[in-house]
């Protein structure tokens, strides 16, 4: 199917469009319309790009469905996927319907809303494809907008706060990724994401303000773009707009910020700084490392402390990144096939926690922990899905949230046995807060006067965990089903990396000798 990228990209904007143009009125039937053209045109866009899936052929590790175009003032618009992005796509189509589901008891400003979630899907499917620079640049940064608005104006009674807090954060450090830009376009002079893959960026170390760099412009450019993805993760220290963000959110912003919306910062290390900039990522590589396992000790810690289900979940989500980052940056086959597997298996899963949170939530309007207790005895359908996903968070052989984990590890370990022996705490710190959390929600007596009327998962509920479980089971017996595509692609990379810094190092020694 020719432009089959494109269709996929754009079909939610399209039915954004229809939505803000023909329909009118707030009554419960336009409501109704609103919901269901936005559920109709994300499940049509899932449908639509598992025609991606089956037609991808993981063997081919270049670019696939491939589109080219002259676009404004000699730019291109430029479309492909890859294994590393292929299921990224599917994890965002997988998940849309999913959030537009579970936002079925919105009341305020229901067709706005859907517009809002329906244009932030065009645009991070545009993030997974985009293979111009420019082009790239526009979507990663767009997707701020419907984001700010969502957690702006539907989320909680501080979302004012928080929404600024992301914006602010993720912009500002996108600035410097620009400048970035700028310098790869003048010395590559394209912005052709394959074309600037191939490009041998300048290493040759150099003095600045007194300072000695060593990897020359790769390391500057590194962190540039390090600056912008590191927020995006969010990695420790530049977390904290993500547990305000998560807290104020609605159910469904919370979902696709953790399900999706992270996953831009993992893939622009795969995508950009770990290829393009070989060198400087080889500079850089103890700093990430350290970096990652502080993360993931520090915001466990930080998780065990909070009294808010989000902020602890979110929290959680902090932790799981860092073995992401970890993974990515061993630069080895286990390390980069399990960042990979963390980052999907990290959208069911996490997806799922803020869904849990949002079930009870609609039913009690607090995510206060001690506002609960005993809910097994009133909701055991609930308490068994809960219990699943929390035993999945941890990392449970047998569930896709273990294979991710040992992947990483076993991955960092060939690298730095004292960055895996410190990351390695953190599984058993997520055993903590997390079994913490739910015996202190679920088990208990019931003694709690306002919960003894409340009422357990309704159909609806069931039908948008259901496939959730399925992924998050099947990936955890079958990781092959993720690593037989991306294996192939992550293999090539790495051998362009370890090409790309034997080839510096050779040329370093040569200069070294002449000199």
């Amino acid at each position: 199917m020719d432009n089959l990228l494109s269709i996929v990209t754009f079909i939610p904007a399209v039915a954004a469009a229809i939505l803000a143009i023909f329909l009118r009125g707030e009554d419960e039937a336009a409501q109704k319309n609103a919901k269901w053209v936005a559920m109709i045109a994300t499940t049509l866009t899932f449908i639509v790009s598992l025609f991606i899936l089956f037609d991808f052929d993981p063997s081919n590790t270049g670019f696939q469905f491939v589109e080219e175009r002259e676009w404004l003032l000699g730019l291109k618009y430029k479309m492909g996927v890859d294994g590393i992005s292929v299921l990224f796509v599917m994890l965002t189509t997988f998940m849309m319907p999913l959030t537009i589901a579970a936002s079925w008891n919105v009341k305020s400003r229901v067709k706005e809303y859907m517009v809002a979630f329906l244009i932030l899907e065009t645009l991070m499917l545009g993030v997974f494809m985009a293979l111009d620079l420019v082009l790239f640049y526009l979507f990663f940064e767009a997707g701020l907008i419907p984001m700010f608005l969502i957690i702006g104006i539907w989320g909680g009674a501080a979302r004012i706060y928080a929404s600024f807090k992301f914006f602010l954060y993720t912009f500002l450090g996108s600035v410097l990724m620009l400048v970035a830009m700028v310098a790869m376009f003048s010395d590559a002079g394209t912005t052709d994401i394959p074309s600037l893959l191939r490009h041998e960026f300048a290493s040759d170390s150099f003095s600045l303000l007194g300072i000695h760099i060593v990897g020359g412009m790769q390391t500057l450019m590194f962190l540039a773009f390090f600056a912008s993805f590191a927020v995006k993760m969010p990695m420790w220290p530049v977390h904290t707009w993500l547990p305000d963000a998560h807290v104020q959110a609605p159910t469904a912003g919370s979902v696709v910020l953790a399900a999706i919306l992270l996953k831009m910062g993992g893939y622009g290390f795969l995508r950009f700084s770990l290829p393009m900039f070989p060198v400087g990522s080889e500079v850089l590589t103890p700093l990430v490392l350290w970096m990652s396992a502080i993360a993931i000790v520090y915001t466990s810690l930080v998780a065990l402390a909070q009294e808010d289900m989000k902020k602890l979940i979110a929290y959680s989500s902090v932790a799981h990144m860092g073995y992401v980052t970890m993974g990515i940056f061993a630069a080895n086959q286990q390390g980069l096939d399990g960042a990979i597997f963390q980052m999907l298996s990290h959208g069911f899963i996490s997806g799922a926690l803020f869904l849990c949170v949002g079930v009870i939530y609609d039913r009690m309007h607090t995510r206060e922990i001690d506002a609960y207790g005993g809910l097994v005895n009133r909701m055991p359908a609930y308490a068994l899905i809960f219990m699943f996903f929390t035993m999945a968070n941890v990392g449970l052989p047998g569930t896709s949230g273990f294979i991710g984990e040992f992947l990483t590890l076993v991955g960092v370990f060939q690298v730095n046995t004292w960055v895996a022996a410190v990351a390695t705490t953190g599984v058993i710190l997520s055993a903590a807060y997390a079994l913490w959390l739910y015996r202190r929600v679920v088990f208990g007596d019931l003694i709690k006067e306002s919960l003894r009327t409340i009422t357990d998962m309704t159909k609806r509920e069931r039908a948008i965990f259901a496939p959730l479980v399925v992924m998050t089971l099947l990936l955890g017996v079958y990781p092959r089903l993720v690593t037989d595509i991306t294996g192939p692609s992550v293999e090539a990379l790495i051998s362009n990396v370890e090409t790309a810094q034997a080839v510096a190092q050779a040329t370093s020694q040569v200069a070294v000798a002449d000199h």
